[in-house]
C-alpha cells in the first residue's frame, strides 16, 4: 500500500471572518482538529502541519495519533505548501488540504488518495450547478455550467510530481496545488464531491453558520412529578399561583428539568440524576435554574452553546399560557439564550393519564447545541 503523508495547512489568517476561524471550536473542535481526524481516517499515515505564529501553540498542544511534525508557513498558500514539502522524507502520495475545510469527509480524503495512486492525482472538486455569468466591463457572458468546477481540497498526487512542481514553479501566480501541477505539464484527475456544501471553506460569516449548523447536536429530556397540597408550584422558574405544588427533592421544576436533561444528553455529559443526585442534601429545595446556570457552565465549557429549546408542559390544571413569556424569559437569560429561542407549549390529556387526573404535571424537551 502506497505511504500517504498529508499536508495540513494552518497558516491562514482570519481576516474576513474577525476572529480566528482555525482555533475558534466548533461543536468542541476546531477546524484544524476536525481536519487532521478526516485525514487520519481518510488514510493518511503522517501529517506535516504549517503553522502561523498564533496556530503553533495549539498545533503543538495537540495529539496527534499518526507521526507528525510541524513546518513554518510562508506569506503565501503555496509557500507553506513548499516548505511542508521539503519537509517530508519519504511518501508515494502526498493530500494537501486547508484546515479551512474541516468539513471535509474522510470518505473525500479516502477517494482522492486512491485516485492519486491509479492516476498521479486526486483533486477535490465541485461541480457548478449555478449559472455563472463572465463580467468584462459593460458586457456579460454567460459560461457554459457543465464546464465548469470549484475547487477543493484536499489536492492529492504522487509525492515526486507535486514536489518538482513546487520546485521549478512559479509560487506567486498560482492559487492551489492543481494549477501548479497543469503548469508541470500534468493533467489532473479529479475526485467530485457530491455536495459543494459538504466541502464548504471557513471564508465568511455564512460559511461559519454552516459549520455550525452541520455540527449541531440534539437532546430530549422528559420529567415527571407529582402533585400535592403545602408546596409551590414552579414551572421554568416561575412561580405560579395554584392550590398544589410538585413533590420532590429541589423545587421539582419539572420544566427546567426536561431542558437540563435534553440539554445534557445533547451534550453527552450525563444527565441531572447523576449531577444533582436527589439524595445530596446539597439539592434539598434548589432553585432548578440555578441548577440549569450549572448545566450550561459544563456545556460551554465543553465547547458547545445553547442554539434553541422546544419545550412542552403538560397538565390539566393550571393554564400555562398567561405564564409561558416570563418561563421564556427566565429560561432563555440562564441559557443566554433570546426569549425567541425558547419554545414553550402546553398540553393537556383530555382528562386520562395521571396528568389529565390532577395527579402531576410531566414536561418533555428537545435541545440542539451548537
Amino acid at each position: 500500500m502506497s505511504r500517504a503523508v498529508a499536508v495540513l495547512l494552518c497558516a491562514g489568517g482570519s481576516v474576513r471572518m474577525g476572529f480566528d476561524k482555525l482555533l475558534t471550536p466548533i461543536a468542541g473542535k476546531t477546524a484544524i482538529e476536525r481536519s487532521m481526524d478526516a485525514l487520519i481516517s481518510g488514510g493518511v499515515q503522517e501529517i506535516v502541519f504549517a503553522v502561523s505564529p498564533s496556530t503553533r501553540g495549539f498545533v503543538e498542544s495537540l495529539v496527534c495519533p499518526v507521526p507528525s511534525q510541524i513546518v513554518e508557513g510562508g506569506d503565501i498558500r503555496a509557500q507553506s505548501v513548499k516548505n511542508a514539502l521539503g519537509a517530508i522524507a519519504h511518501a508515494d502520495i502526498v493530500a494537501i488540504h486547508d484546515a479551512a475545510r474541516c468539513m471535509v469527509s474522510p470518505e473525500t480524503v479516502r477517494e482522492s488518495i486512491l485516485s492519486a495512486e491509479a492516476f498521479g492525482s486526486g483533486v477535490v472538486a465541485g461541480k457548478v450547478t449555478d449559472t455563472i455569468m463572465q463580467l468584462d466591463g459593460e458586457h456579460v457572458l454567460p459560461l457554459d455550467r457543465s464546464k465548469l468546477i470549484r475547487m477543493q481540497t484536499p489536492q492529492t498526487f504522487r509525492f515526486d510530481r507535486i514536489k518538482a512542481a513546487y520546485e521549478s514553479g512559479d509560487l506567486a501566480a498560482v492559487t492551489d496545488d492543481c494549477a501548479l501541477y497543469i503548469a508541470a505539464g500534468y493533467a489532473p484527475h479529479f475526485v467530485f464531491t457530491e455536495g459543494e456544501a459538504a466541502n464548504q471553506k471557513l471564508t465568511t460569516g455564512a460559511d461559519w453558520q454552516l459549520a455550525l449548523a452541520t455540527y449541531a447536536r440534539f437532546g430530549t429530556g422528559y420529567d415527571t412529578h407529582r402533585l400535592v397540597e403545602g408546596r409551590k408550584l414552579i414551572l421554568g422558574g416561575v412561580e405560579i399561583p395554584f392550590e398544589k405544588g410538585l413533590l420532590g427533592h429541589s423545587d421539582a421544576d419539572v420544566l427546567t428539568h426536561a431542558v437540563m436533561d435534553a440539554l445534557l444528553g445533547a451534550a453527552g455529559i450525563g444527565d441531572i440524576g447523576r449531577l444533582f443526585p436527589d439524595n445530596d442534601a446539597a439539592y434539598a429545595g434548589a432553585d432548578s435554574v440555578e441548577l440549569l446556570r450549572e448545566v450550561v457552565r459544563r456545556i460551554e465549557s465543553a465547547g458547545f452553546r445553547v442554539a434553541h429549546v422546544d419545550a412542552t408542559i403538560i397538565c390539566e390544571r393550571p393554564k400555562i399560557k398567561p405564564h409561558a413569556a416570563s418561563m421564556q424569559a427566565r429560561l432563555g437569560e440562564a441559557m443566554h439564550l433570546a426569549p425567541e429561542s425558547v419554545s414553550i407549549k402546553a398540553t393537556t390529556t383530555e382528562g386520562m393519564n395521571d396528568e389529565g387526573k390532577g395527579l402531576c404535571i410531566s414536561a418533555s424537551a428537545v435541545a440542539s447545541l451548537v
